[in-house]
């Protein structure tokens, strides 16, 4: 099967630049209430404008929108405003995911807990800093995912439109919760099997970046089962391509383009498909190897180097490779011959490539 990958499918409707609007008119509106409370929470208000605003594909905020417009529902600005409600979702999963994970930085800026601790030791406060950043950045998450409700509500549809959409609002962000506990302990247990990398990928991460957005585009449309099952046949086999091509660059990625340092999933002990795979197909010593220094916070370039080719080497980087080729193909697929609008059709092909496609 082969497609012409696109330039820009998220600015297609002027998509993006609405998203934006929306959530610099919300942010901004948060920020009015929150400095009549205190001053004191202006930088809270400037963090997550720059956050929100600063960064970040808008891809799930795109496929529920095209979910909408597939099942046949009609554009207005009051629907991309209530699908904004998504990236304060992310927001709140990234700014959490941060602190669980001890990341330094995020989109080639330090991390919400990070700038929160270099506020409190450049203020000459007391206790500790590194509490004091995490304890922010929790609190700084909660807060996106109260806002996600607070514009789900508030764009602009009627009650009743919502209303259909909220149980697939509700589920997704149970999802990426537990799937988030589940990426946790799997590091914990030191639980380095495909399975359970792939179970991890697809609640983390794949159902509620492809899936659950096109679903609630298609309940806000009020779409017919076979719509639902033509976007679950492509939502979920896609968001795990996106989860692995995620992890290949966790650890191969460059920095300049993934905003991280080279191989931090492998400092972070991220138990990925990827990992997974090359400590099936590594020969023993080099499995013993990856599985003494995976999770190790001190790794030094070399020692990623070796990693990696330790993971190339052992043939999981090509597996990884063909993995995400098959299952493209597979979401793909599942858009051959569904009734969907033509146009969104043609933007969902193209939205598989922004998804799946490298960075380098």
């Amino acid at each position: 099967m082969t497609h012409a990958a696109p330039t820009s499918p998220v600015d297609r409707a002027g998509l993006r630049q609405r998203i934006d609007k929306s959530l610099a008119a919300f942010l901004n509106e948060r920020r009015r209430w929150m400095t009549g409370v205190d001053e004191a929470l202006i930088p809270v208000a400037e963090t997550l404008e720059g956050f929100v605003l600063g960064g970040g594909k808008r891809l799930r905020p795109a496929f529920a929108y095209w979910g909408y417009r597939g099942a046949g529902g009609f554009d207005s600005d009051q629907v991309v405003t209530t699908l904004a409600a998504l990236e304060f979702v992310q927001a709140s999963a990234l700014i959490h995911d941060d602190v669980i994970d001890r990341s330094d930085t995020r989109r080639g800026g330090p991390a919400v807990h990070r700038r929160f601790a270099g506020r409190h030791r450049t203020a000459g406060w007391v206790g500790d800093p590194d509490g004091f950043g995490a304890a922010a950045a929790i609190l700084l998450g909660d807060l996106c995912l109260v806002w996600s409700d607070e514009l789900l509500h508030g764009g602009g549809l009627d009650p009743e439109t919502v209303a259909r959409a909220r149980p697939v609002f509700d589920e997704m962000r149970t999802e990426v919760t537990v799937g988030q506990y589940l990426d946790v302990l799997t590091q914990a247990s030191a639980d380095t099997s495909v399975t359970r990398a792939s179970k991890v990928a697809c609640y983390k991460s794949a159902k509620y970046t492809i899936e659950r957005p096109l679903l609630l585009g298609a309940a806000l449309a009020d779409a017919p089962e076979p719509v639902r099952r033509t976007y679950s046949g492509y939502g979920l086999p896609l968001g795990e391509a996106f989860q692995l091509r995620d992890d290949v660059l966790g650890v191969f990625g460059d920095p300049e383009q993934t905003g991280k340092p080279a191989g931090d999933d492998l400092r972070e002990g991220k138990r990925t498909y990827l990992v997974a795979a090359a400590m099936e197909m590594a020969d023993p010593a080099d499995q013993t190897l990856l599985a003494d220094r995976l999770g190790d916070p001190t790794l030094e370039p070399a020692m990623v180097d070796r990693l990696r080719a330790i993971i190339d080497g052992s043939g999981a980087l090509a597996r990884t490779e063909r993995r995400i080729g098959e299952l493209t193909d597979a979401a793909l697929t599942a858009l051959d011959g569904a009734d969907l609008d033509a146009e969104a059709r043609r933007v969902l092909v193209d939205l598989a490539f922004v998804a799946t496609r490298r960075a380098d």
